[in-house]
């Protein structure tokens, strides 16, 4: 069974600030291995919370993997049915490629609303 998942993308590096990112890079899971998709622009919707969640659903997404994250986007993105995986870092192959193998761990990393802080706990 395939699964959908997106992360925040700056380059070839996952974007640690969710709200922000301009890109989202969607690998497709396989088993244990994470296949590239595609890559959805984010252009004026950072921070438009509903938006965003509204957005990956359309695209089937069913989890986001990413570094710092808002309450608001976990409660939207949640109540689309969406898995969160934060405190996530490094290059977005690896990190889709650590999701499919399990060895990603939620971690407390919460930004506060769209200040520029986010604070990483554990």
């Amino acid at each position: 069974m395939t699964k959908k998942i997106a992360i925040p993308t700056n380059g070839e590096a996952l974007d640690p600030h969710f709200g922000r990112a301009l890109e989202f890079t969607v690998f497709e899971i396989e088993g244990n291995e994470a296949h590239k998709a595609e890559v959805l622009s984010t252009l004026n919707l950072q921070h438009q919370h509903e938006g965003l969640a509204s957005m990956f659903k359309s695209k089937g997404i069913e989890a986001l993997v990413c570094g710092g994250i808002g309450g608001g986007m976990i409660n939207a993105l949640t109540a689309a049915g969406m898995e969160i995986v934060n405190g996530a870092s490094g290059n977005v192959v690896d990190v889709a490629n650590a999701y499919a193998q399990g060895n990603l761990v939620t971690k407390e990393a919460v930004c506060h609303e769209h200040g520029d802080e986010c604070h990483h706990h554990g």
